[in-house]
Formats: structure tokens, C-alpha cells, sequence
């Protein structure tokens, strides 16, 4: 396990190295020139030359990611004409727009962002992974067809409809929700939930129709394996089999695929935050992008992306957990 921890946590590292150069090459070298972007289009050439020099954009370009480096983990100095502001570490740079650090900025996005994925992510497991086993244990009936088509029927249908089915049945029609305000947790936990549970809900009738397609198609696949087949020879109830032997197994590609999706939430549920106007990191995303906002949108490439390898790190392990054989693969 000792050695399995260390593999995982060197290719975390690894791929978060990676996507640092990616990123980096593909919003500061491909757009051509990040001193005219920066500046604005109002901006004189001497004016453009000044942002140039303060950017050190004339610097070879292993120098430039070296310096982009050296703010993730140490800080960096900015030149503001009239004197240096310090970017205190992890600096993922100044926003163009506001001259707002980026990561004070997602900061202060993240926590709407994370209420919104983390409420979700438990609804949508419980109830992906519940219709699963619903539907094995009433396999060949009524029940189990049912719930195929509901699954296909979630799967097949964006976010942005069940959500405005939801605004209109709930809060227009029935008024028994509110449309969502977001209240941060440490103000009022219970407004905090309360406003929350439309976004969670629709993420969640979305989301878990992978799930609950997975959990069968594993379980399914679990239960035909020979170890099953002997306790069914020895008596074992199809309730127990389902539910002790052949959970642990059936769970891993579900876990993965969690991971997935929870790390991708972090970096901001683009959709449900600007439907159900929450402001969180997926919102913050939409507006860098509309004002060619290039440190923002590339600090919330970075965090998306930190997040995901951190989920999937996580999920490795979960996974190691759950079923020894991972740990010797």
C-alpha cells in the first residue's frame, strides 16, 4: 500500500506539472499579444510597451513559465507604475479587469461553488447508486424496466430543462421552495440548505443517471463472477450476495467516475450557477472569458485541474480500499 501511496501521489504531481506548461502555452503564447489584451484596445503603443515590461513578456519563454512558477510557491512582485505589489504564493497573477489578486478572487468564489458540488455529489450518489441496486435486485421485472427508462430519460435531458422544470413546479406553481438566494453556511446554515436544494436536485436527477446505469452494469458483472456463483451454490440469499459480496466490487468504476465529476464541479458548475444565480466559480469563469480576463481564466484552469487530480488521487485510494487487486495492478 506504502508503494501504491507513493506511485499515485508522484503522477499526481506529474500531471499537475504537465497541465501548469499546457495551460501556461495556450493562453500566454497562442493569443499573440497578452500586452494589447491586458492593456485594452484604447491603449496607446507606449502605454502597451509599459504593461509589456511590467509583464515581463520580453523575457525568453522559459523564463517568463519560470517566473509563473515562482509565483505558485514562493510569490511574485508586480509593477504598478508607481510602485511593487507583492502576490503573496500560491499567485496565480492580477486580474485585468479589477487588478484583484486571482486566487483572493476565486477564493472568495469557491465557497458557493463547493456548497453547490458537495450537496449535489451526495444526492446524486445515493440516488445513482440506490437505482442501481434497486434495479439488480428486481432484474427481469416491472421495477427494473422502469427504471431504465428513467435513467435513459435523465441521461438524455440537460440541466438547464429540469432546472426550469423545477423553478416553474416548485417555486412558481407550488411555491414549496424558494428561488435560490445563495446564504453562506457560516451566516445561516439552515437558509444556507434551504436555497440550496433546488440547484442540488436538479443537479443531482441529471447526474445520477450514469450512475445508476453503472452501479447495474457492474453489479451485473460482479455477480457473474465465479467467487458470487459459489456462495448462490452455498445458499448465500440474492439480497445478502447484493448487498455484501458483490457491492465492494461492483463500486470502483463508480467511485472513479465520482471523481470525475466532483474534481470538474469544483471548477465551477457553469450552467446551474448562472440559471439558478449563484455566485460561484463557474460564473466568475463566464465573465473572465467575456473580457478576455487571461490570469482569471487561467487560475480557474489551474484549480479545476488541481481539483480533478486531487479527486482522482482520492478515488485511487478508495478504490485500493475497496478491492485489494487495485493496490497489485
Amino acid at each position: 500500500m506504502k508503494w501504491f501511496l507513493l506511485r499515485r501521489l508522484g503522477g499526481a504531481l506529474f500531471v499537475l506539472l504537465a497541465l501548469s506548461v499546457v495551460v501556461y502555452a495556450a493562453f500566454y503564447v497562442a493569443p499573440g499579444n497578452v500586452a494589447q489584451i491586458a492593456c485594452g484596445p484604447r491603449c496607446s503603443p507606449a502605454q502597451v510597451a509599459q504593461v509589456s515590461e511590467q509583464l515581463h513578456l520580453g523575457d525568453p519563454l522559459y523564463t517568463q513559465y519560470w517566473h509563473f512558477l515562482q509565483g505558485l510557491f514562493v510569490g511574485r512582485d508586480y509593477s504598478t507604475g508607481t510602485g511593487v505589489l507583492h502576490c503573496q504564493a500560491p499567485c496565480l497573477g492580477l486580474s485585468y479587469q479589477s487588478d484583484q489578486q486571482v486566487t483572493e478572487l476565486i477564493l472568495a468564489k469557491l465557497p458557493a461553488t463547493a456548497s453547490l458540488a458537495v450537496g449535489a455529489f451526495v444526492l446524486w450518489m445515493l440516488l445513482g447508486v440506490g437505482t442501481g441496486l434497486l434495479s439488480v435486485w428486481r432484474r427481469g421485472r416491472l421495477t427494473e424496466r422502469v427504471l431504465t427508462w428513467i435513467t435513459l430519460a435523465g441521461m438524455a435531458t440537460p440541466v438547464f430543462v429540469i432546472g426550469l422544470l423545477l423553478i416553474i413546479v416548485l417555486v412558481t406553481a407550488l411555491q414549496i421552495l424558494p428561488f435560490p438566494d445563495y446564504v453562506p453556511l457560516t451566516e445561516d446554515p439552515e437558509q444556507w440548505a434551504w436555497n440550496l436544494l433546488l440547484p442540488w436536485i436538479s443537479l443531482a436527477l441529471v447526474s445520477a443517471a450514469p450512475y445508476a446505469r453503472m452501479t447495474r452494469a457492474s453489479m451485473m458483472e460482479t455477480l457473474a463472477e465465479d467467487h458470487v456463483r459459489t456462495f448462490r451454490a452455498y445458499g448465500v440469499g440474492e439480497r445478502a450476495l447484493v448487498g455484501r459480496h458483490a457491492l465492494r466490487g461492483a463500486l470502483a468504476p463508480v467511485i472513479a467516475l465520482g471523481a470525475l465529476d466532483i474534481g470538474s464541479m469544483f471548477g465551477g458548475a457553469v450552467l446551474t450557477e448562472s440559471l439558478f444565480g449563484i455566485p460561484g466559480v463557474g460564473r466568475e469563469l463566464v465573465d473572465a472569458v467575456k473580457h478576455v480576463d487571461l490570469p482569471v481564466v487561467v487560475g480557474l484552469v489551474l484549480v479545476t485541474g488541481f481539483f480533478v487530480v486531487l479527486a482522482n488521487a482520492v478515488a485511487d485510494i478508495l478504490q485500493a480500499m475497496a478491492d485489494r487487486r487495485v493496490v497489485l495492478a
